[in-house]
């Protein structure tokens, strides 16, 4: 299943649906666990929204917060171990090591990496593509690319 589209999304509401609506899409392609979905978009774009959408949609009810500070949070939910990564206050991409990014992926956690232009790396190893962009106030654009199987 190529899953390879773009639309506009209104409001957050639309784009939690949009993070839910790519895990059903993950499940059905047999793509978890293991799966690296990548986040890029400018600061506010909706990022950590589209990941609330998808942790929701794992079942997990407790808070989703964003990674800026911490640079990881990790969720048990029912389709596995779901880390969130940002790496937007990486200054080198050796930092990655100190966070056990090697360990996440051969855990074959789900990865949710905002910022992954940060380490050139880490972007080769998207399974899928998200990309989100302000449109006006009311509204982004979402892209979504990856070759599911």
């Amino acid at each position: 299943m190529q899953v390879n589209y773009e639309k506009i999304l209104k409001g957050d509401a639309e784009t939690r649906s949009a993070g839910a609506q790519l895990l059903r899409e993950l499940q059905a392609s047999t793509q978890l666990p293991g799966c690296v979905v990548t986040l890029s978009g400018e600061l506010g774009a909706g990022k950590t929204t589209f990941t609330r959408g998808f942790m929701q949609a794992c079942n997990y009810d407790g808070a989703v917060k964003s990674p800026t500070y911490t640079l990881i949070e990790t969720y048990s939910t029912q389709v596995g171990e779901v880390c969130h990564l940002d790496l937007y206050r990486l200054e080198d991409p050796e930092e990655l090591d100190f966070i056990g990014f090697r360990d996440l992926l051969e855990a074959e956690n789900i990865l949710l990496i905002e910022w992954p232009e940060r380490v050139a790396a880490v972007a080769d190893l998207a399974t899928v593509q998200v990309q989100l962009e302000h449109r006006d106030s009311e509204s982004r654009l979402i892209r979504v690319n990856s070759a599911l199987t």
